[in-house]
């Protein structure tokens, strides 16, 4: 026997102990400190729990475990719902500090009802067998203008006659005069951001010309809750706001919107994705983020009451009492993610939309599809990835994002390396231990 390949063993922070999670067993243990030790030289510790839980293993049958668990996730991913991005536009009424898409020249628009025809068309027939909902993007998609409205009372009504969800993203400043309109549809959330109170807000996500945004973005949120359309709200942190998160989430409490079921929020981490930031030393790296989130979260207890980071697959762990299953590929792109615009491009994912180079295909004036491109972005997993094929830890990282691996090594092979180890000490020390100490 000998010990997993895909056994993951941290110390649990300022703890003398130690967590043990196999994602491909599906099973994770609290270790005392001394067997932790041991494990973690290298020491195979003869323990009949260990054999009986896969941290122990024949080899040979465990590759042919690892084979069929790959089998598996790929059935549920070719069944999996896709989300389908349609940004209607690169114009923005904002100016955010850390914008990536701010260097974007908005391509000429072609009439837009005959676009977004011609992308339900194209839906309906590539995407007529599997579930699927439909996310409106930008740019900024709620302009206050008729020719906006236009677009977006199209899309309300024609997901709504197809039977799709309608999911928005929008900076939110127009947000409150749109919330009748979105009320009309079927909409599954609308995702807002707000990257802090108000002062530290209004220093980065101003508009053109340096007006603040915080008051109107409320307002929007209040609104849609009233409204009963769920909200998720999404702050974007670096090292200029994240001494302010804390005072954020008890405005949060104060407002009662995390006292609604409607309510849900995210965080985003402020990284370069298609060119260089402005002042790079105000970044975090995804471990940094996750160490002062942590510090946040045990000195303020509203920080958790307005957020509970993941810290990898630690809060599942904590609020399910079992692993999830494992992740072969974490790159939605080409798979249950694809991303339209009102040119009539397509492109792989979220990330990659209004990107020159990044063209995957047309849907509009006529359809096409490169065949290459595409392939190269669906074969992308751990098994693709030569870095992830020997890594402990991919079954929890998945490979991490195609996008940003491609744009930082010029290839979509490339991995984006989650601290995953890092994170599951953190968030064991967090959420308390997993199970009974082994």
């Amino acid at each position: 026997m000998e010990l997993s390949r895909f056994n993951i063993l941290t110390p649990v922070r300022d703890q003398d102990g130690y967590l043990l999670v196999n994602l491909l067993s599906g099973q994770a243990d609290l270790l005392d400190g001394d067997d932790g030790r041991r494990l973690a030289s290298g020491e195979i510790v003869h323990r009949d729990d260990l054999v009986a839980k896969g941290y122990l293993v024949d080899p040979a049958d465990e590759e042919r475990r690892y084979r069929a668990a790959y089998l598996d996730f790929v059935a549920a991913r070719d069944d999996d719902e896709v989300q389908l991005f349609y940004a209607p536009t690169y114009a923005c009424n904002f100016g955010c500090s850390y914008c990536f898409q701010d260097e974007y020249a908005p391509p000429p628009a072609a009439e837009q009802d005959a676009v977004l025809d011609a992308f339900f068309a194209y839906v309906a027939d590539t995407f007529a067998d599997r579930r699927k909902y439909v996310t409106l993007f930008g740019g900024e998609p709620l302009l206050p203008t008729p020719g906006a409205r236009h677009v977006v009372e199209r899309l309300v009504r024609g997901t709504a006659e197809r039977g799709l969800d309608l999911a928005v993203v929008t900076n939110g400043y127009n947000l409150a005069g749109y919330v009748d309109l979105l009320a009309t549809g079927r909409i599954r959330e609308v995702q807002v951001t707000l990257d802090g109170t108000e002062k530290i807000h209004d220093t980065r996500r101003y508009l053109k010309g340096g007006k603040g945004t915080f008051g109107p973005i409320v307002a929007g949120i209040d609104a849609c809750l009233a409204a009963g359309l769920r909200v998720n709200l999404r702050t974007v942190l670096d090292k200029d706001n994240i001494e302010n998160y804390a005072e954020l989430a008890r405005f949060a409490v104060q407002k009662g919107w995390t006292d609604d079921p409607l309510f849900k929020t995210q965080i985003g981490r402020n990284y370069e994705l298609h060119h260089c930031q402005s002042e790079r030393a105000k970044l975090y790296s995804r471990q940094s983020l996750f160490e002062d989130l942590f510090r946040l979260a045990r000195s303020e207890p509203a920080v958790l009451a307005f957020h509970r980071p993941a810290f990898s697959v630690s809060r599942f762990l904590f609020e399910h009492g079992a692993l999830p299953p494992p992740l072969f590929d974490a790159c939605p792109a080409c798979k249950t993610e694809w991303a339209f615009d009102y040119t009539g491009r397509i492109y792989p994912c979220t990330a990659n939309v209004g990107k020159e180079g990044e063209v995957v295909g047309t849907f509009h004036p006529a359809r096409r599809l490169d065949a290459d491109p595409v392939e190269c972005w669906q074969e992308r997993d751990v098994l693709a990835i030569e870095q992830c094929r020997t890594c402990s830890v991919q079954l929890a990282c998945g490979g991490g994002c195609g996008a940003v691996a491609k744009n930082r090594d010029g290839s979509v092979t490339s991995p984006d390396c989650r601290p995953v180890r890092e994170l599951l000490s953190l968030g064991a020390a967090l959420y308390g231990p997993p199970a009974t100490p082994a």
